[in-house]
């Protein structure tokens, strides 16, 4: 488990006397409800870039814009793999040559919208549960409307070669899907845009100096947006076997699932790519994070877990404390509410259920090869379920009977608080699949949708006049952002470690109290500011050294 955890410390504590808001506006103090929604990978360009006010698309400058090969020679097109962007179905417009290997494409090296290539409503996304690896081809039999694109990479060690030292400029090189790296979608056309661009629609804050807190995937960044740091397995294998789970990268610090690499990286040293961080002292180690910290993808310990995962690929019950254990030991009311919750952890009869008592799991959309009454939806995400991997929550307790829960119960607490608020102090919700916006499997413009439906329910009750309802994602989702994060070059300042933070994320703040109908927040903050903001407003201890350092979400108010 040793890495340079003494160099990140002294980053965190170099920042830490400008890092910390308490609230001296007050604005928290009005606060009784927090409520977030935990949605899925898009960087703040990719999602907000065109949002009025902010540091976005307008801004980015040709140094952080144009990608570079491996050899940091700028390419003339982006190279294209997403079978909706390829050439054909569009036409060749640009031949790029800086490889060795010439390419055609319909795109200059630039910043493109998605929308004007694939609608909200264009049938690209496929069958819940069936892999698309390059996306679905537009109109083909089978498709389903949504306007999905294909699924891009975004991994511990790669994120941290795409950044390249915060020029921003290796998202296209370091990734599978290429090109698709700098696509971005039409903000003004979002659900969610349109909401908060109504006739009294509520206050808002957009945060455009907001960063996922760990490199890489959605893994590791739900691990952090509950405990503020990476798990670690416990007496991991180190024996280069094949349940040895340790990563290896090349020269470039960059690693790739097989040695033919990616269609722009091929590595010019043995790789792998898995859910460990790569053994100290292994080559190229230098300089990384390394040990037995798990960064990427890997199953829980409990049920619900992916059918047929072997014991030796599930992570080990965690200890370390939670925002959970925080709360409860106060004595303050919380719950992580999971869309899809009770069919997938077997809660029969439970709010969400859908699967009857049979003893089969009826339910069509069912995932394959699951087995009664663990019956979860074929786009249930199981390490998205942060605290499945805490032996506080283990199956049996009461801590998790009273703590995991449906979304479908926040939807019904929230439905019954027009007389009296209902909801608990703290609220996490974690849409199902098909409503988070994931790239690849779910469409964006149908998980706003959803969004947007959970806003009004908490705005159109009593809890609305003391609840503070924050919006983020929990990682760039393998797409380009301009904004260096802290610990990429100077350009940003704030807390950073060998962990992170990385890619900006869209997060935005509705909360009695704001001074404006709409303002941006230029404060610098990471995903554990949601943590550090529940703390203060509450009286809790922090978790780590991160949400210890951050600015808290109080700068909302004004007072930045």
């Amino acid at each position: 488990m040793k890495g340079s955890v003494l160099l990140g410390l002294v980053a965190l504590l170099a920042f830490a006397p400008a890092a910390v808001a308490h609230d001296r506006g007050g604005g928290l103090r009005k606060i009784d409800h927090f409520v977030v929604v935990y949605q899925e990978n898009h960087s703040f360009d990719n999602l907000y870039g065109s949002w009025e006010k902010v540091d976005g698309l307008r801004d980015a400058d040709a140094a952080h814009t144009r990608q570079v090969n491996r050899d940091g020679v700028p390419y003339q097109c982006l190279k294209q793999v997403d079978v909706n962007l390829t050439s054909p179905p569009l036409t060749a417009t640009c031949t790029d040559t800086t490889t060795g290997t010439a390419f055609t494409s319909h795109f200059p090296n630039a910043p493109f919208q998605i929308d004007d290539y694939i609608g909200p409503m264009d049938k690209t996304c496929p069958a819940p549960g069936v892999s698309a690896p390059n996306g679905v081809l537009k109109d083909s039999p089978g498709a389903l409307p949504g306007g999905c694109t294909r699924d891009l990479v975004h991994r511990f060690y790669q994120e941290q070669y795409q950044l390249n030292g915060g020029r921003q400029n290796r998202y296209v090189t370091g990734s599978d899907a290429v090109g698709l790296t700098m696509g971005t979608y039409d903000t003004r056309k979002l659900p969610v845009y349109k909401y908060l661009h109504e006739k009294r629609h509520p206050n808002y804050v957009i945060s455009d100096r907001f960063f996922q807190a760990a490199f890489g995937g959605s893994f590791l960044n739900h691990q952090w947006f509950v405990a503020a740091a990476t798990p670690v397995f416990a007496n991991a294998l180190n024996d280069g076997s094949a349940d040895d789970l340790h990563s290896l990268v090349d020269r470039n610090k960059m690693t790739t699932p097989t040695p033919a690499g990616y269609p722009l990286y091929v590595p010019p040293d043995p790789v792998k790519d898995a859910a460990l961080t790569v053994p100290c002292g292994s080559p190229n180690s230098a300089g990384l994070a390394c040990g037995d910290y798990a960064v990427n993808t890997i199953q829980p310990p409990y049920q619900p877990f992916a059918p047929g995962t072997a014991p030796a690929r599930q992570l080990p019950p965690q200890t370390a404390p939670t925002i959970g254990s925080r709360l409860s030991g106060k004595g303050i009311d919380w719950a992580w509410y999971s869309g899809g919750w009770s069919n997938a952890n077997g809660d029969v009869g439970g709010p969400g259920w859908t699967n009857g008592t049979t003893g089969t799991c009826t339910d069509p959309e069912t995932a394959s090869g699951a087995v009664y009454p663990n019956c979860p939806n074929a786009l249930f995400q199981y390490h998205h379920q942060a605290l499945n991997y805490f032996a506080a929550y283990a199956p049996g307790t009461a801590a998790r009977r009273a703590h995991l829960r449906d979304e479908a119960e926040f939807e019904a607490l929230a439905a019954d608080s027009k007389r009296h608020c209902r909801l608990k102090p703290v609220s996490l919700i974690k849409p199902i699949g098909a409503e988070n916006e994931h790239p690849g499997y779910a469409s964006e413009h149908t998980g706003s949708d959803h969004l947007v439906d959970l806003i009004k329910s908490v705005e159109g009750s009593r809890c609305a006049k003391n609840t503070m309802f924050v919006v983020t994602y929990d990682e760039f989702g393998g797409q380009w952002d301009h904004v260096s994060p802290p610990g990429q070059g100077r350009r940003t300042p704030g807390p950073h470690d060998e962990m992170g933070p990385s890619t900006r994320i869209p997060a935005l703040t509705i909360a009695p109290g704001l001074k404006h109908s709409f303002s941006v927040d230029h404060a610098s903050h990471d995903t554990t500011s949601i943590m550090a903001t529940i703390e203060h407003r509450f009286g809790l201890r922090p978790v780590s050294s991160r949400d210890a350092h951050v600015q808290d979400l109080s700068t909302v108010f004004g007072r930045h």
